[in-house]
């Protein structure tokens, strides 16, 4: 056991919990062309640029934050994805605020040929799953509210993986503005 592992492992015990209240603000990405992955993140997805620099950096967001998601090609123009079998980022997740909304998404990957990996329902939200240009793993997802979460005999979230009906997501969709 390496000295950060044996220091995390004293501390897990003697820390309490993290507060309720944090949440993840944004991700980073490494990309290797800023505009392919903003023809993807602004273009399909419909986020809006808030600031450029270049082919070297783009910050995008949803109604005006100052940024949600980070592209820069500092390590990574014309790069490669990393090859499968190491570690790194499973896949980032982008919560949509109702069902509408992400079949609205579903919508706008069906109109830009943008392939699914995957697609559930796991009780507590509903899940589409994708990569972008330069292959991270993305989810797009929306949270049903909790108190319809399934849940164990002693109240504990029970989540599960089924498959899920896109149709009737597709059919929830908010009208094309």
């Amino acid at each position: 056991m390496d000295e950060r592992t044996k220091i995390a492992a004293e501390h897990e015990l003697a820390n309490a919990p993290i507060d309720a209240g944090v949440r993840i603000g944004h991700v980073h990405l490494k990309a290797a062309d800023i505009d392919r992955a903003l023809a993807f993140y602004c273009g399909v997805l419909g986020f809006e640029l808030t600031q450029r620099f270049g082919g070297q950096a783009a910050f995008v967001s949803a109604g005006g934050y100052h940024h949600h998601i980070g592209l820069n090609t500092w390590e990574s123009l014309g790069g490669s994805p990393p090859p499968p079998g190491t570690s790194g980022l499973y896949h980032l997740a982008i919560l949509y605020p109702t069902r509408a909304a992400l079949g609205d998404a579903l919508r706008r990957l069906i109109e830009a040929k943008i392939p699914l990996d995957g697609a559930s329902d796991h009780g507590v939200s509903e899940a589409l799953y994708l990569r972008d240009p330069d292959e991270n793993g993305v989810e797009l997802y929306w949270d049903r509210p909790r108190e319809v979460w399934p849940r164990t005999a002693d109240g504990k979230v029970s989540m599960f993986t089924r498959q899920l009906d896109l149709m009737g997501l597709l059919a929830a969709a908010e009208p094309k503005p």
